[in-house]
């Protein structure tokens, strides 16, 4: 704390101050989702120093394949913070100013982090600068009994409220895919029992016959699961279904991208259209749920095809073009 009460009082106010943490991944999250004891005291003393935080920042400042890192738990991954003394005036705010604002401006900051396609392995940790940002706007944030908030608590309500901001991109999801990701939050791409299937499927205002016949899933014998992005068949096309949804389209790309690479999704990309972004939204979600879940193989799928993103992208304009000038061709002859 002390030190960082030093890089404070030298801190200029018309310019910010950067901080790299190295941090393992074990120390950052309990089971229960809330930052554990090095990170979390990290953060309280840079606070306590007078620091307002206005960003936090994953970034790649070790290679998996360096010496000491091979067979070690070697560190791969720091933490930049960026940092500006805080208002000697800043008011004092309580849990439900706090909790609102949370609300206002997460969503934004959530929105703008998909757009500039952070990785989802690296969204919740820069989602926490923005929560930050809010949290360290106040001298100090009361608790519901008077009592100054600790950082473990304000970063469980980041979190909380993230969980809440991806939940509501749900709405943007068909019923059939809404069914599915409620599904596989329970039991992956497991078997589960029929009857539970059919009961969700009500709420969420499908059937399994529908999801059956749209490929999502497999029902028999009194029990229903997901398929597997390698159990699809290669021969699908999106412009042949009568009704398309998200959650096909994820795995599908998925599948595509294992097999073929960014090439061949990229033209999967191209026959999508518009549904490929929504697809893509979906993917945050799922390797979100993977994360807390502890599905490494599942998340690490869903990750790969985000950070692929913009060069699937790139190529699936080409494609596009491609096909359009084809067209033309033969319609001229």
């Amino acid at each position: 704390t002390q030190a960082m009460h030093r890089l404070a009082e030298q801190g200029h106010p018309a310019f910010p101050v950067t901080i790299y943490y190295a941090f393992k991944q074990s120390e950052t999250e309990t089971d229960e989702g809330v930052a554990s004891t090095g990170w979390e005291t990290f953060l309280d003393a840079v606070i306590r120093a007078g620091f307002a935080v206005t960003g936090t920042w994953p970034i790649r400042t070790e290679l998996n394949n360096r010496m000491i890192g091979m067979d070690t738990n070697a560190l791969a991954s720091s933490i930049v913070l960026v940092c500006r003394k805080r208002d000697p005036h800043a008011p004092t705010g309580n849990r439900r100013d706090f909790i609102n604002e949370l609300k206002q401006e997460l969503p934004k900051a959530l929105a703008h982090l998909q757009h500039s396609n952070s990785a989802p392995v690296d969204l919740a940790q820069a989602a926490i600068g923005a929560g930050m940002a809010v949290f360290t706007r106040y001298s100090r944030v009361l608790d519901a009994e008077g009592k100054p908030m600790t950082v473990r608590e304000a970063l469980a309500l980041i979190n909380e409220v993230l969980d809440e901001t991806l939940a509501e991109q749900e709405g943007d999801f068909d019923a059939e895919s809404r069914w599915a990701l409620a599904w596989f939050e329970q039991y992956g791409f497991a078997e589960g029992e029929f009857g539970v299937g059919e009961t969700l499927s009500k709420a969420k205002d499908t059937s399994i016959q529908r999801m059956a016949d749209s490929g999502i899933v497999v029902a028999g014998k009194g029990k229903v699961r997901l398929l597997k992005p390698e159990e699809l068949p290669a021969n699908w096309n999106p412009l042949t279904r009568k009704r398309l949804t998200v959650w096909e389209a994820v795995h599908y790309l998925v599948r595509v991208l294992n097999a073929g690479g960014e090439s061949a999704t990229a033209q999967l990309v191209a026959k999508l259209g518009a549904t490929a972004d929504t697809a893509r939204e979906l993917c945050y979600r799922l390797y979100t749920i993977c994360e807390r879940k502890k599905r490494s193989q599942e998340a690490l799928a869903y990750n790969t095809l985000v950070q692929s993103w913009p060069e699937i992208l790139r190529l699936s304009k080409t494609a596009a073009s491609d096909t359009a000038v084809t067209g033309e061709l033969f319609d001229n002859q």
